[in-house]
């Protein structure tokens, strides 16, 4: 599989600061997620790709165009939503996307096409002649995505895209995010400080802390390799019930009155928790189900020393 993004002992300092600490990894997924505290990087990483930061030490590559090398190329195939606003004053929202499509490399005579097009796709072809600073929050957020897909770029940069977002601003954000995913034809990076936008959103994950990978994982697959915590009040023959779910392999101990504490293998489903309460005449009175959270894996990893990247 073609890496999108691959990161070879990139270090970037800022005079005695060291913002990027020997990052390496290669990343395939059509959407990834960047998380991390403030201060860990992630801002700073994308930055460098861009072509912004020239690295200490180390490289990156772009769809294999080496930033230091072929960095034309790469920022070429690159679209790029900031986090602040970077609007011009007295520009109506197409003048804005057309201007920032030639930029990119779009021929005049093609640009104003693609600029209607760009605004149309994130919900703002009735108000793309209005002057930007006219815009809402939510608005400001989709013209910011509309310039930067308006190149037909095949890697997207979204930085903290439903940042000052009410909920459905950001649901109409999140919305957009999926259809560009979705299409097969865009990969995304997604840097947030939002759990739940990542969660939504990416089939992999880059967490960074103090400049250096913390973890990364496919989330699908996180998900399915983590155990299964259930918590579990029961009426009957609670000894009984408790032998035969071990019986099934699962990890069970009794605690308090009549409730049980369980951890589940993979291939145990909760079903069978209620076969065998069936069969003796037991009665669950309550049932408290959990796997890992994204949330469970970004604290874990803020806990542990930070490691290298999955290959």
């Amino acid at each position: 599989m073609e890496s999108i993004i691959e990161l070879d002992g990139l270090s970037v300092h800022f005079g005695r600061l060291q913002a990027l600490k020997s990052l390496t990894g290669s990343y395939t997924a059509r959407s990834l997620g960047l998380l991390g505290p403030n201060g860990a990087g992630k801002t700073t990483l994308i930055h460098t790709l861009l072509g912004f930061h020239r690295p200490s030490a180390g490289t990156a590559r772009v769809f294999g165009n080496d930033i230091l090398h072929q960095d034309k190329a790469a920022r070429a195939l690159i679209g790029y939503m900031p986090e602040r606003d970077s609007f011009i004053a007295g520009m109506s929202a197409v003048r804005f996307v057309r201007m920032m499509a030639e930029l990119s490399g779009i021929p005049a005579a093609h640009a104003l096409e693609r600029a209607h097009e760009a605004l149309f796709f994130v919900g703002l072809g009735e108000s793309r002649y209005r002057n930007l600073e006219e815009y809402s929050q939510g608005m400001k957020q989709r013209a910011k995505l509309a310039q930067a897909l308006v190149h037909g770029p095949r890697l997207l940069f979204l930085d903290e895209p439903t940042n000052g977002l009410d909920p459905p601003a950001r649901e109409r954000m999140i919305r957009l995010i999926k259809a560009i995913r979705d299409t097969g034809e865009v990969h995304v990076v997604l840097s947030s400080h939002l759990l739940r936008d990542v969660e939504e959103c990416c089939e992999e994950v880059l967490i960074l802390n103090r400049g250096e990978i913390a973890y990364h994982c496919n989330l699908e697959e996180e998900r399915r390799a983590n155990r299964k915590f259930l918590e579990l009040e029961a009426r009957g023959d609670v000894d009984g019930y408790v032998e035969a779910i071990r019986a099934l392999g699962v990890e069970c101990v009794p605690y308090r009155k009549r409730r049980l504490k369980m951890v589940l293998p993979p291939e145990v489903e909760i079903r069978e928790l209620y076969r065998l309460a069936a069969e003796r005449r037991i009665e669950i009175r309550h049932l408290d189900y959990k796997k890992d959270s994204l949330q469970d894996i970004f604290l874990k990893a803020m806990e542990e020393k930070p490691a290298p990247a999955a290959q």
